[in-house]
């Protein structure tokens, strides 16, 4: 997190109370929400509001003058201008350094020497997210789905400092008419929110910030010192550490927000699950798969056309979903693997669809197997996306085939215990949570400050010393 956790929860606690105190007035409530969504951004650095003003401006100019317009041609360009000019910004601050970089290996390749400048701009923190949010709300006016929004309800929108950091991407049509209405301080679902930022706080603080500490670190830092099981562990361990730490934010980014009586969309529905990387995309970072497959997949083409266009619309659209994530070969790699696995699905469900093959229910074993194979598939693609490089990823690798008989002290019944744990868990029905959930909410008052109690003391005894970043807060 940006902030140190003394400091945010005494901005929170200020936050809360401002605009709940204000809640019935709905400009000053917008005004209150604004301006601590700006200090909260400039925590990190101050010059970077002027960024967040900035792609603020123009999607607000981009929808208002599109509003003015009929003609489907000018209309067209006007909205091309003004997603260019975000796309621009992003650009620059996020793939300039990796494009020079590049560009200047390829050119001592050839012994041309520096053919342009190296730079490398400070990464502002979340513009993926944010730039992201202010395309789909001009891309949304052009396509006449959501009215163009007054400059103050705009401004909230891309800085609502509840999801700034690390999301979810929030649409416009979702969140902006929750930002128009008077809000309610009194009807809001407390004890619902408190259960979120709770559980959100446990996943991150605990047991993420333990994976990475236990196994990953040390064996990502330092990967051929380590043997085939710890490799093993450390990329199971991973996949724990990514979702705790990033369903973590998304839980208390939520929670905070339904404090505020505002909702959020969900983020991840147990993603581990899967049984399949098309059903392991419905289910991680939901906000984000939806944003790719109605900004880019659909009008690449979508599902329209012969196998090998559609083949290639999903990979150009995981391609560009991996460097979304970061200006590395890491990451090209990581969206690529997902790219060829969906490919590889949908020609398997075409044909079998030609062949007039009805996919039935599979068995549970079937099932069970299925789900496996698609956790390994997504392991092996977090081996790229945890990696440093494209060497230290294929040295883990590596190792998994070559480290047998090497002593795994590092793998330890505690981190087996809560791998496991983290996987096993979200095989069980969602119904099971939400009936838990239910459960506490109607628990009388001194059972659920009990149990938030208890869960804020296993926090702060079992979580590490100082504040981990938040993985996802880089992008």
């Amino acid at each position: 997190m940006l902030f140190p956790t003394i400091d945010f929860a005494i901005f929170f606690v200020v936050a809360f109370t401002a605009c709940w105190a204000l809640s019935p007035y709905p400009a000053p409530w917008k005004l209150c929400v604004l301006g601590l969504s700006y200090f909260f951004y400039s925590w990190w650095d101050p010059k970077f509001v002027l960024l967040l003003v900035a792609e603020t401006a123009i999607a607000h100019v981009g929808a208002r003058v599109l509003l003015r317009h009929d003609d489907p041609g000018r209309r067209k360009l006007i909205m091309a201008i003004a997603v260019g000019a975000l796309l621009a910004i992003l650009g620059y601050f996020k793939y300039a350094g990796f494009f020079a970089v590049n560009v200047d290996n390829l050119a001592h390749t050839f012994g041309l020497g520096h053919i342009i400048p190296l730079i490398q701009p400070t990464l502002p923190v979340a513009i993926s997210f944010f730039t992201f949010m202010a395309i789909s709300y001009v891309v949304d006016v052009y396509h006449r789905q959501l009215e163009p929004a007054t400059p103050l309800d705009l401004a909230v929108y891309l800085s609502f400092f509840p999801h700034l950091v690390a999301g979810p991407i929030v649409r416009g049509g979702e969140l902006l008419p929750q930002i128009r209405r008077r809000q309610d301080g009194v009807h809001v679902d407390y004890s619902r929110a408190g259960q979120l930022i709770f559980r959100g706080l446990f996943k991150k603080v605990v047991i993420s910030s333990f994976l990475s500490s236990a196994i990953v670190d040390p064996v990502f830092t330092s990967p051929n010192s380590h043997s085939a099981l710890e490799s093993l562990f450390a990329t199971w361990g991973y996949a724990g550490q990514i979702y705790c730490d990033f369903s973590g934010y998304t839980d208390i980014a939520i929670g905070l927000a339904l404090l505020l009586g505002i909702r959020f969309p969900v983020n991840f529905d147990q993603p581990y699950r899967a049984d399949s990387l098309q059903d392991f995309w419905r289910r991680w970072h939901i906000t984000l798969s939806r944003w790719l497959r109605d900004y880019l997949y659909i009008p690449l083409g979508g599902n329209r056309g012969s196998q090998a266009e559609v083949g290639r619309n999903i990979m150009i659209t995981m391609i560009l979903g991996g460097l979304w994530h970061g200006a590395s070969w890491t990451f090209l790699i990581w969206g690529a693997l997902h790219g060829v696995g969906q490919v590889v699905g949908h020609v398997r469900r075409s044909r079998r669809a030609q062949q007039g093959i009805i996919e039935l229910p599979a068995s549970p074993w079937r099932h069970a197997w299925q789900v496996f194979w698609t956790f390994q598939f997504v392991c092996l693609a977090w081996i790229f996306f945890r990696a440093t490089s494209v060497s230290n990823a294929f040295a883990v690798i590596h190792r998994v085939f070559t480290g047998w008989g090497t002593p795994s002290t590092l793998v330890t019944p505690m981190v087996v215990l809560v791998t496991v744990a983290v996987v096993a868990v979200q095989q069980l029905p969602s119904r099971l949570g939400d009936r838990l959930v239910t459960e506490i909410s109607h628990a009388k008052l001194y059972v659920q400050v009990g149990l938030g109690a208890l869960l804020l003391l296993l926090i702060t005894t079992l979580g590490p010393t100082g504040v981990a970043p938040f993985i996802y807060y880089r992008f």
